[in-house]
C-alpha cells in the first residue's frame, strides 16, 4: 500500500479513538470507568491503563526512530512482513478472535485513578497523531522498531504502527462492551 495512504487511514482511526476518549470516557464517572466488566473482563479504565502501558514503550522509540532519519519525500510503499502481518492480524478484532493473556508490564491494576489514565490516554492519542504526520516525510521501511515482548525481535516502523493501533482498537471495541 502507499505510505501517504496508510497513513491517512491510521491517522483517521487515532482521531477515531481520541474522540471516543474525549466524548464517550472523559464525562463518565469514576464508578462507570472502574466498573469491572460483567463477564469478568476489565473495566474501561484498566482497558485503557492496558494501552497506555504500550504507548509508554512504543510512542518514544517511533519518536526516536523518526528523528535520527532523513527527510525523504520519495513515494514509499508499504509492505508487511511476514511477522508484522502476524502481529498486525492477530490484534485485529475482526480477524483474530483469539483471547492473549495481557505480558507481564501491561496487566493494569484494578484500584486506579480513572481520570488520570483517561487524560494519559488522549495525551497518547495526541502523540501518535504527531507521529503520524511526521511519518508522512520518512522511509519508514528503513525504521526499525523493537517490539516489546522479544526486545531482539525488530518491525519496520509501519508495522509496528499499525499493531499499535489495532491493538488499541481491540481494547476501545472491549471498552464499549462495558458500556
Amino acid at each position: 500500500m502507499e505510505k501517504l495512504l496508510l497513513l491517512n487511514q491510521l491517522e483517521n482511526q487515532v482521531e477515531n479513538h481520541l474522540q471516543q476518549a474525549i466524548q464517550k470516557y472523559q464525562n463518565l464517572s469514576n464508578e462507570l470507568l472502574l466498573k469491572p466488566s460483567s463477564s469478568g473482563g476489565w473495566s474501561i479504565a484498566q482497558c485503557l491503563e492496558h494501552l497506555n502501558s504500550y504507548g509508554v514503550y512504543y510512542l518514544p522509540l517511533f519518536k526516536k526512530g523518526l528523528y535520527a532519519s532523513q527527510d525523504d519525500m520519495r513515494v514509499e510503499t508499504i509492505e508487511s512482513t511476514w511477522l508484522g502481518k502476524l502481529a498486525i492480524d492477530s490484534m485485529n478484532p475482526e480477524k483474530g478472535k483469539k483471547k492473549f493473556k495481557a505480558r507481564k508490564g501491561h496487566i493494569p491494576e484494578v484500584i486506579l485513578d480513572a481520570k488520570a489514565v483517561i487524560a494519559e490516554f488522549i495525551n497518547q492519542q495526541e502523540q501518535l497523531l504527531q507521529i503520524l504526520r511526521i511519518a508522512k516525510n520518512k522511509r519508514i521501511q528503513q525504521i526499525k522498531i523493537p517490539i516489546s515482548i522479544a526486545k531482539f525481535l525488530k518491525l519496520h516502523l509501519g508495522d509496528a504502527i499499525q499493531f499499535l493501533i489495532i491493538h488499541n482498537e481491540r481494547h476501545i471495541q472491549q471498552a464499549n462492551r462495558n458500556l
